[in-house]
């Protein structure tokens, strides 16, 4: 450690008592003789912090609102807002997008935790009530350039803590096949966007599931991309190890143009250093429009997870949809073969221990072991922590800070040892990829659910819903999406199937919902993924499956 001053400023707040506070959060005790000194480098380094508060940070991000201004900023009205999925209002066009773009004519939803420059953001909390962003975030300018047209934030869920789309201050977004259901989270406005045609395409971001359980619920391909592919710059963070931005489409080939538009290394996100740049990405389209026989899957070798076919709460019906989309795959030509990755029965708990203890950090501004550019002033909406803004966060939310509390305290290297784990799980997949083209798992192991249990809609601060009231609907969902955000690898939701609804009010009405797989890639191997992808949607219809 460098010191290069022990002279202080006339009024430094910095006292022996300040001293005596730092200490007793440490736990620790410092001989009254010492405590004069550490007292005197504790008020220099005090002065260092405000000397970088008065400095200017990088204007990286800053938009060029002449050429893509924002026009028609407002809040969504109710006649165009029946599922309850739009948070803002926007169009955002690039007057200089290129001429015949990826994403030309096309319109497009940002999850509500994306950067949007005059645009207010919500991240589904009341924490954030008045926020507006002054930067776009990278995916934002890359779309714009590449003609797409944004039209609107999509509600996501509180602080995207919430599987299940109940949970954000704007109220419960609903599930376009049937009022009244989930349309699953965090990304739960993006996916009712799209499923319900209000808009072309929507990116959602997922750190244990919440492109892929939208997409799942609302019968949609939605892809978690290789860790770093897009960059997450100038998005809300979770937590930086399993932050991942991706596209939610009617379509594959949508989804491909979308992850075209968004993807490479931009020299600024940590995350997408090891992404290839933008000029040298694969033609993910182009890739899947020259195939000579898109259906024809010989010679393509799939891998069926065993642990994934396990999963607490899972619903009969979904299993054996699944196991019917499995034998229509092999009906392609692919060869399917059961293959075992043990740890993957504890990526859920490995995603646990870095999303809680990581996480409470992250959302409490202790973003350590990072280069680029943090959103210092969400943050600040949170920490330091207090009363009232504690008194706002949804359960999920307090949960997570909670958790990570008590993992200070009781396990204080668990964030470290499940980073290792993480890492152990990403080469134990690797490992079964060395032989197979892509995996196979399950998606989600039940159908969407229904508000209908939910008692958010009645509570008050006199009789204020419980926790686990709120929290118990998503038991066991992310079960098979969380571990891929801790391994990094390209995860698709492809939508296999629809089921009769048997819980609820529409429970015996006739009522289908979707059932959903997931194809699982190799790092940087979206290729692969899109192709087995593309081969099952131009061979069947999944509605009538």
């Amino acid at each position: 450690m460098s010191v290069f001053t022990l002279d202080t400023k006339p009024g430094n707040p910095v006292t022996l008592e300040t001293l005596e506070s730092v200490i007793a959060g440490l736990g620790v005790t410092i001989a009254d003789s010492e405590k004069e000194d550490y007292r005197t480098l504790l008020a220099v380094y005090h002065e260092a912090a405000e000397t970088l508060f008065s400095l200017p940070g990088p204007t990286v991000l800053v938009p060029d609102t002449t050429r893509s201004p924002r026009e028609d900023v407002r809040p969504p009205t109710a006649e165009e807002n029946p599922l309850g999925a739009w948070a803002y209002r926007c169009v955002v066009k690039d007057k200089q997008a290129q001429a015949g773009g990826v994403l030309e004519g096309r319109t497009i939803a940002l999850k509500d935790c994306i950067s949007l420059a005059g645009v207010p953001m919500q991240l589904g909390s009341s924490v954030y009530a008045n926020y507006t962003p002054n930067e776009d975030a990278t995916l934002v300018t890359r779309i714009l350039a590449a003609g797409g047209t944004i039209t609107g934030r999509a509600v996501c869920e509180n602080f995207c803590h919430s599987g299940t789309s109940h949970s954000a201050a704007s109220g419960v977004v609903h599930n376009p096949y049937a009022q009244g259901y989930s349309s699953g989270g965090s990304s739960s406005g993006s996916g009712a966007l799209v499923a319900g045609g209000a808009v072309d395409m929507a990116v959602g971001a997922d750190q244990g599931g919440s492109v892929r359980i939208p997409s799942g619920w609302c019968g949609l391909f939605g892809l978690k991309p290789t860790f770093g592919l897009v960059p997450y710059t100038g998005c809300g963070s979770n937590e930086p190890t399993n932050d991942h931005a991706g596209p939610m489409t009617k379509t594959v080939l949508d989804n491909a143009a979308l992850l075209q538009a968004m993807a490479g290394n931009d020299g600024i996100d940590d995350r997408s250093f090891g992404a290839p740049k933008p000029e040298d990405l694969p033609d993910y389209v182009g890739a899947l429009k020259g195939l000579d026989k898109p259906t024809d899957l010989t010679g393509v070798k799939v891998g069926l997870i065993q642990e994934s076919l396990d999963m607490p709460g899972f619903d009969p019906r979904v299993l054996a949809t699944f196991h019917a989309a499995v034998e229509k795959l092999k009906a392609l030509g692919a060869t399917v073969e059961i293959v075992s990755v043990p740890m993957h029965k504890h990526g859920a708990a490995i995603w646990t221990g870095v999303s809680k203890a990581g996480g409470a950090a992250n959302k409490l501004g202790i973003t350590f072991g990072r280069r680029g550019y943090i959103m210092n002033d969400i943050n600040e909406r949170v920490a330091p922590l207090t009363q009232e803004t504690w008194d706002q966060l949804y359960p999920s939310s307090k949960n997570i800070l909670l958790n990570g509390a008590y993992a200070m305290k009781r396990f204080p290297t668990l964030l470290g040892h499940a980073t290792n784990l993480s890492l152990k799980l990403r080469l134990d997949y690797d490992r079964v990829l060395g032989e197979y083209n892509v995996l196979l798992a399950p998606n989600l192991p039940y159908l969407a659910n229904s508000h209908a249990a939910i008692p958010f809609a009645s509570s008050s601060p006199e009789n204020p819903a419980k926790p686990l009231d709120l929290i118990g609907k998503q038991l066991g969902l992310t079960y098979n999406t969380a571990p891929f955000n801790q391994s990094g690898h390209p995860v698709l939701a492809v939508p296999c199937g629809m089921l009769p609804i048997e819980e609820g009010p529409l429970a015996g009405s006739g009522t289908k919902l979707p059932v959903s797989l997931q194809v699982i890639g190799r790092w940087f191997d979206e290729p692969s993924v899109y192709r087995v992808a593309y081969a099952w949607e131009q061979a069947y219809n999944w509605k009538e499956l």
